[in-house]
């Protein structure tokens, strides 16, 4: 028996297999490598697959029946939010699509456990400062659209063929378990962040205007290794053969930073004196997304262990283990002359 990964070479992915592969699970892992790397994935067996090919449900069927998957934690989709403002059509294909093709082969195969990364998109501008799971949803953009259509089509398939389903609603994942398993991708702040001070450049905040105390965007910022841990209790709450109490969860801490407060941290913990770039709103932001986490809590024992100084380190820590090592002494002069 084995747990099919889809996307288990990405950021999130590559923890929850590492974590599966520490207890002794089987792992088969699905992915494009179109973000993650092979050497995220330690002895897992690789099928290099795009779910979102029209093709791709027979080739996933055979992976289920051959490998005698069990299980199925879906990670793979677009996940940049003003991309998805730009290219909605793409963003429905990739992520609606994918998931299609995925759970047209489970129903195939027997394959009736899943897990779904879905996101605090779904919530929109939620009109309250902490949202629980029961809010009324609105997303404002269609990468959070796309993830509120994964959980309709799980709930569907409970009805239609006994799925047994878990979404996951992700507030910002940051940091990293392990120092070569940092976040492969500038999409996120803290990476995004690195990135740019690596080139000799001061961090850009995206909007300095919304209603929050210092004007940039306040988020809640879970680190990776907690999120991944979420993900081990949600699977074995699903093999186990109790009714489920809910099928979606908060993973969040319910507390809020802002972007500034990130650039903050980024600066303390690099010892680089860099300052930053404002610029302006990007599409589709919400002004702020904090989730209360109590449920998760309360029905499958989980709780984040990491704060946002841990989070902020454990990134910085991978960064300078990787390939683009910032030199601090260097770049501090450099920003010295600038």
């Amino acid at each position: 028996m084995s747990i099919m990964v889809i996307g288990g070479a990405g950021y999130i992915g590559a923890h929850v297999v590492r974590l599966l592969q520490e207890r002794g699970d089987e792992v088969v892992v699905v992915d494009d490598l179109s973000y993650g790397t092979k050497d995220r994935i330690g002895s897992a067996k690789l099928v290099q697959l795009d779910v979102a090919d029209t093709a791709s449900s027979e080739a996933l069927l055979n992976t289920m029946v051959d490998e005698d998957v069990t299980a199925v934690i879906h990670f793979a989709a677009r996940k940049q939010v003003g991309e998805s403002v730009s290219r909605p059509a793409w963003y429905y294909q990739q992520n609606v699509g994918g998931m299609a093709n995925v759970m047209l082969a489970m129903e195939k195969a027997g394959v009736n456990q899943m897990i779904f990364s879905s996101s605090a998109a779904v919530y929109g501008m939620p009109p309250v400062e902490v949202v629980d799971e029961d809010i009324e949803k609105h997303p404002i953009n269609p990468y959070g659209e796309t993830k509120f259509i994964g959980e309709w089509m799980m709930a569907d398939c409970e009805r239609a063929w006994g799925l047994r389903w878990i979404g996951l609603r992700y507030f910002n994942v940051a940091g990293s378990g392990w120092d070569d398993l940092g976040d492969p991708a500038t999409l996120n702040l803290i990476p995004m962040i690195f990135e740019r001070l690596a080139r000799g450049k001061a961090p850009a905040i995206f909007g300095t205007d919304y209603p929050t105390e210092d004007g940039t965007c306040i988020r809640d910022y879970i680190h990776v290794k907690d999120l991944a841990r979420a993900h081990i209790d949600a699977l074995d709450a699903l093999a186990s053969e109790s009714d489920l109490k809910h099928n979606v969860y908060n993973v969040g801490t319910g507390k809020g930073t802002s972007v500034r407060e990130i650039v903050d941290a980024c600066r303390e913990v690099s010892g680089l004196n860099f300052g930053d770039e404002e610029q302006d709103r990007r599409a589709g932001d919400p002004p702020q997304l904090i989730g209360n986490a109590s449920r998760i809590t309360e029905d499958l024992g989980w709780n984040a262990e990491y704060d946002v100084a841990q989070i902020v380190e454990s990134a910085w820590s991978a960064w300078q283990a990787g390939p683009r090592k910032i030199d601090v002494a260097a770049t501090n002069e450099l920003f010295k002359k600038n």
